[in-house]
């Protein structure tokens, strides 16, 4: 897997291509941002799996864990690998299929109305400083072109689909991460 650290100061958005999304219901406009974090095999980092599996391409023989992986089509609108990269799957205006049951402030169906954010991770392990600048400065950007999306309606997995998720899990640091939302000049973000 290729990836290479960002630039300081200078957030590089990469997409890439994947078959699993759709539109947003007609005049839905995201005004959520849900945290999650995925790796694979489990606490396995720097591999080219998570790319294989958003963009339809994973080998489910490589590894007995993608078996149960076989009939699963996800997505996510940004990954954010350990060294900070971002890379894109899914455009912010389209329906990414990340939350899968869900429900926020009595509205269920979440992918309709959010946007979801991959942190490469697992529930065990602390993210890297790399995530949380990039997570800081493209949440800054989020809240640019989605005004709606603010503090109160940026949440994990965990707190949308209770008991069926816990990601972004105990090791995210929410404190530091709102924090730093609230207190850091945005970042200038561009995609390649």
């Amino acid at each position: 897997m290729d990836q290479q650290s960002p630039a300081a100061n200078a957030l590089v958005i990469t997409p890439r291509p994947c078959p699993h999304f759709d539109a947003r219901p007609s005049a839905v406009s995201p005004d959520l941002l849900v945290i999650h974090n995925i790796s694979l095999p489990p606490a396995t980092f720097n591999t080219s799996y998570i790319d294989d599996f958003f963009g339809g391409r994973l080998d489910y023989n490589a590894h007995p864990y993608f078996a149960q992986l076989a009939t699963v089509r996800v997505s996510a609108h940004c990954v954010i690998f350990r060294n900070g990269q971002i890379w894109q799957y899914v455009p912010f205006a389209a329906r990414a299929w990340h939350a899968g049951v869900s429900e926020f402030e009595g509205r269920t169906k979440c992918n309709d109305f959010s946007i979801g954010i991959e942190l490469e991770g697992s529930d065990e392990l602390p993210f890297t400083d790399a995530q949380y600048q990039s997570l800081i400065a493209l949440t800054q950007h989020l809240q640019q072109l989605y005004p709606a999306i603010t503090g109160e309606r940026i949440v994990g997995h965990q707190h949308i689909a209770p008991m069926r998720k816990t990601d972004p899990g105990p090791c995210f640091d929410w404190s530091r991460y709102l924090n730093a939302l609230a207190n850091e000049a945005p970042t200038t973000i561009t995609s390649k």
